[in-house]
Parts: structure tokens; C-alpha cells; sequence
């Protein structure tokens, strides 16, 4: 058994692994990183191997502690990846954003691939079918979005996200939900025809936090799995493992 760990700009999300199978997912905050990590290493004492990748800043006397009860195989700009990378600058792209094209080329090889991570941020990555990373965009989420237009106008309110009723919205609450949640909806749309105009057959994944809220408003064939940055650390564990 395995744990992947994926530290986020804004929660740890753990899950455990047998092989490929995931068994069971957790997900807190930062400053509950210690009990929480007591409490899955007891209900799953056999699982002594772990992998992590992180965009959001922890502590580095976190990470000493769970290398002290695990094996931990930090993943870095430096680690073994299945992908030639062809972003212009390398060492800025997120480490989480090379995971989920590792996992795109391992989980669907041979085919090109737009990953979608609708989280904190929304990134668009795109792997060919030569495993290839030739690189993206990066947009806010939805959280950002809302927050954004309370933080820097003077009278809206800051709202939770809500599939909007109707595309008009009546009230300025509807009229907020319908531009934010439609907003990225179209992005999205977007994103995905420009794509099409260079590549007539690619993979679309959508990923990340809000992936289920947002599946069922997109109109493109997607994959829809929030847990595939989760499942691209535990292959890529084992291709670290065998190419290191």
C-alpha cells in the first residue's frame, strides 16, 4: 500500500492506495497535517510508503515529520518524468502541473491530451501523443472569481458557489453566479475549440475541486475524475521507482 500526498494552495488531499486501486481519501488543512497523518497511519499501519507533490508552501518541519514515519519520495523539478518538457521555463512550472501531464502519459499513453485542474486556479496543460509537454494557460477558479468581485467593488457580496438558476440573472446574486460559474463555463468551451483547430482527436480530463460541479455544464466529451492528480502521483511513484 501507498499514500499519495497532494499539497494544494489551499487543503492536503491524502489518498490510499492498494496497486492501482484507491482506497480511501482524506482531505484537511495544513495545521491538521499531523493528526490527521496519526489518525491513517493507524487505521492503516502496513502502509509505510508515501509520495508528495506540492504547490502549496509547507513547513519544513511537516515534511521532516513524515519522512521520520514514512518513506517519502518528494516529487521535483528533478525527478524522473515519461514526458519530454518543452515549456519555455522550466523550473517555474508547478510541480503539480508536471504530475498531472505524467499522469496523462502514463494513464492514457500514446494520445494527445488536454488536462483541465479546475482548483484554487484553473490550469490547461497539453501532452501529445509523442509525450511531449508543450505547456498551457492558467486562470482563476471559481473561488478566486467570487471572491474577486466582492474584494475589489465596493457593494457585492461574497457569495458560495451555486449553479445559477438561469443564464439571465434577475437579482445581482443570480447575475454573479451566472457570470462566474458560466463565465468559466465558456472558458472552458474555449479552451477546448482552440485546441481542436490543431489537434481533431485529443483526450479531455477535468480534475481538481470543483470537477464534478463543473462536468455537468460543459458540453465537450470530458473524463470528469477530481481524484487523478492523486492517482498520477501513485503512477508516477512506481515509474520513479523503475527509471530511477
Amino acid at each position: 500500500m501507498i499514500l499519495t500526498i497532494d499539497v494544494g494552495n489551499t487543503n492536503i488531499k491524502v489518498a490510499v492506495f492498494k496497486q492501482v486501486n484507491l482506497i480511501e481519501k482524506f482531505v484537511f488543512q495544513k495545521n491538521e497535517l499531523k493528526n490527521n497523518f496519526k489518525n491513517i497511519l493507524k487505521k492503516y499501519s502496513n502502509c509505510t510508503n508515501a509520495v508528495l507533490s506540492s504547490v502549496g508552501k509547507l513547513d519544513e518541519t511537516d515534511i521532516l515529520w513524515l519522512k521520520s514515519h514514512l518513506n517519502l519520495l518528494e516529487i521535483s523539478h528533478d525527478s524522473a518524468f515519461p514526458f519530454k518538457n518543452l515549456y519555455g521555463s522550466p523550473k517555474t512550472l508547478g510541480v503539480d502541473r508536471m504530475v498531472l501531464a505524467a499522469g496523462a502519459v502514463l494513464l492514457y499513453p500514446n494520445q494527445n491530451t488536454l488536462i483541465i485542474d479546475a482548483g484554487t486556479c484553473v490550469t490547461y496543460d497539453f501532452v501529445t501523443n509523442k509525450n511531449e509537454y508543450l505547456g498551457g494557460a492558467i486562470s482563476p477558479g471559481l473561488r478566486l472569481r467570487y471572491e474577486s468581485l466582492h474584494n475589489y467593488t465596493a457593494k457585492l457580496p461574497l457569495l458560495l458557489k451555486k449553479s445559477p438558476e438561469n443564464f439571465i440573472g434577475n437579482t445581482t446574486e443570480e447575475a454573479i453566479h451566472s457570470g462566474v460559474v458560466n463565465g468559466l463555463c465558456n472558458e472552458i468551451e474555449g479552451f477546448v475549440s482552440q485546441y481542436s483547430v490543431k489537434n481533431e482527436q485529443f483526450t479531455i480530463i477535468l480534475t481538481g475541486g470543483d470537477a464534478n460541479f463543473l462536468a455537468n455544464r460543459l458540453k465537450s466529451v470530458i473524463f470528469a475524475d477530481e481524484n487523478f492528480l492523486l492517482k498520477s502521483l501513485q503512477q508516477l511513484y512506481t515509474y520513479s521507482l523503475q527509471n530511477d
